[in-house]
């Protein structure tokens, strides 16, 4: 028997979520799915798997990926507590990012098996969710070879990066995701080589339009309506 395909994706909107506690409720969804998937080959059915988009804003933190270099962490332990920062390494790829109130931060959990097994395409996807929503605001973003994630003025000396991504994938299920600068305190990323990448700034949606704060359930809305149409898939 062959799996049925689920294009339905359960939105969840978290609000101001300890990042521990975010990350361990990803692994709990990711887990269930992981689990089903092989029940469903190991007895030959069909269940269908569930997929997973959580919106989240975090306290201040930062986080470096399996690859990361803990050199890219400019600050000590002690300066962290007196910034009300905390600090995890964690199981994504990527280097080191910062996560903060005025940051919509994206986790698709998805058995990318309900849409395409394309790791590359995942990401460039999920670049492109940005890219357009940036593009209802009249800026124009874009890749960076060989840096994922979404930026600004590439090739220039002016070149930002507003949005970082990193993801995990296992038997073609998903986890982490995007942390996209709306009204983000970019002082907090003084104290770290964003992305372990020198030399490159960081912006935000606010600053590029030159406004105190940008409406964020607003951005978050033009973010799910380009990241459905991209996966051809119904946000419930």
């Amino acid at each position: 028997m062959t799996e049925e395909l689920n294009k339905k994706i359960e939105f969840q909107e978290l609000g101001l979520k300890d990042y521990k506690d975010t990350w361990d409720y990803q692994e709990e969804l990711f887990q269930n799915i992981l689990n089903l998937k092989i029940k469903n080959r190991r007895e030959a059915t069909s269940e269908e798997t569930p997929n997973y988009l959580l919106f989240v804003e975090h306290p201040h933190v930062y986080t470096l990926g399996k690859s990361g270099d803990i050199s890219h962490l400019l600050i000590n332990e002690e300066q962290l507590k007196q910034k009300g920062a905390t600090f995890y390494k964690i199981n994504r790829g990527g280097d080191i990012t910062y996560h903060g109130p005025g940051q919509i931060v994206g986790y698709p959990i998805l058995d990318l098996e309900n849409f395409f097994s394309d790791i590359h395409k995942y990401l460039r996807l999920l670049e492109e969710t940005i890219i357009l929503t940036l593009k209802d605001y009249g800026i124009s973003a874009e890749r960076s070879k060989g840096e994922t994630g979404v930026w600004l003025d590439v090739g220039t000396p002016f070149a930002r990066k507003i949005c970082a991504m990193g993801v995990r994938a296992s038997r073609w299920v998903t986890m982490h995701g995007f942390a996209f600068n709306v009204n983000a305190d970019l002082g907090y990323f003084d104290n770290i080589i964003p992305c372990g990448i020198e030399g490159k700034a960081v912006t935000s949606l606010n600053v590029e339009l030159g406004v105190k704060e940008v409406p964020v359930d607003e951005v978050k809305e033009k973010l799910k309506k380009h990241f459905s149409a991209l996966f051809e898939a119904e946000l419930v």
